[in-house]
């Protein structure tokens, strides 16, 4: 279906699609160190938990590949270090530092091996990673499209589609299977304030597709609620707690208390490693604070008077807000404490 890549390792390169230029511009910027793939993502070049996994993972291998350091010792420390810059990226998507332990994983079980060999294996894993995050989409849209029927409106939050991902998505992966399947669907997506993943990226998106998708407002979502207009909410997920609570994008929260309400199903879906077993509920999750000029300025250009700002990118829905969670492995339903758990 789409016809663009997130991201990709070509010639010892990480090239990424900059998502802050769409829809307006298809531009690909080229990353030749693992510095460069460190700004993308604090940068949001590239943003969505799994996309960012992608890209920590391939920011490591590139880091292994352009190292010079031959000594072991010297290496495994440009390596930890490098790791430690990734992670200071972006705090609550949890797939980021799943990504960066698998990847220094490798690195600690062939110590014994040579450091050229472990330069191409980090690279394989990489590779592997981003492979894997395709076929997990494709199987949580599988499993998903089992709760959509035919004729459903469904409303979406942020971007959790190919751009957030490998390929195909998460939420927008199940929309996608959904419509696959020859269902008739209708997506209502979210223009989703500050950062505008709902108007530029999700629309540009299930416009390519050729997926009916209609844009609104933030402050919409609760008038087609209350009007019929809605049968489902799907979203994504950047860290999902050992008790069900979900983080993700800054109005989440919002629409999970107006699904309650209009007692309209509130589904997430998320792959196996954006649930944090270390994590006992969202009061534990840290919530990442962006730059006030993106609430002040659109695209450049300033909005507001000069006052006091506050910029939270995410929010935390209580797992009793949630009707299920959708993931690779199965549909998680309330306890999820204990049906989360049987996907380890």
């Amino acid at each position: 279906m789409e016809s663009f890549k997130t991201i990709e390792w070509k010639d010892d390169r990480v090239i990424m699609l900059d998502q802050r230029k769409l829809p307006n511009q298809e531009v690909y910027v080229e990353c030749r160190t693992s510095e460069d793939v460190a700004r993308a993502i604090k940068d949001m070049v590239i943003r969505g938990a799994p996309a960012i996994g992608i890209a920590a993972a391939m920011g490591i291998a590139l880091g292994a590949v352009n190292s010079k350091r031959r000594g072991k010792e010297e290496f495994l420390a440009e390596l930890k270090e490098i790791a430690t810059i990734m992670s200071n990226t972006r705090p609550t998507a949890v797939n980021l530092f799943w990504a960066i332990s698998r990847m220094m994983g490798v690195m600690e079980r062939n110590i014994d091996r040579d450091i050229d060999w472990i330069k191409e294996e980090l690279v394989r894993e990489a590779k592997r990673i981003y492979e894997e995050d395709l076929e997990t989409c494709r199987r949580i849209g599988k499993v998903g499209a089992s709760l959509i029927r035919d004729g459903m409106s469904i409303l979406t939050h942020c971007n959790a589609g190919a751009l957030a991902t490998a390929g195909y998505g998460t939420a927008l992966g199940v929309i996608r299977a959904a419509f696959e399947e020859g269902k008739k669907i209708r997506v209502f997506a979210t223009e989703t304030r500050p950062f505008l993943q709902g108007a530029r990226l999700t629309a540009w998106e299930l416009k390519k597709d050729g997926i009916p998708v209609t844009l609104i407002t933030d402050n919409m979502a609760g008038y087609v609620m209350g009007k019929g207009m809605v049968d489902a909410v799907i979203v994504g997920a950047d860290r999902i707690a050992s008790n069900g609570d979900v983080a993700n994008k800054i109005g989440t929260y919002s629409l999970s208390i107006l699904a309650r309400f209009h007692r309209i199903p509130f589904y997430v879906a998320a792959p196996v490693s954006t649930i944090d077993f270390n994590c006992p509920s969202g009061e534990s999750i840290p919530i990442e604070g962006r730059d006030p000029g993106e609430v002040t300025h659109i695209m450049g250009c300033k909005i507001a008077p000069e006052v006091g700002v506050i910029n939270p990118a995410f929010d935390v829905t209580p797992c009793d807000l949630i009707t299920s969670i959708i993931t690779e492995k199965g549909i998680a339903q309330a306890p999820f404490a204990e049906t989360l758990r049987a996907f380890i």
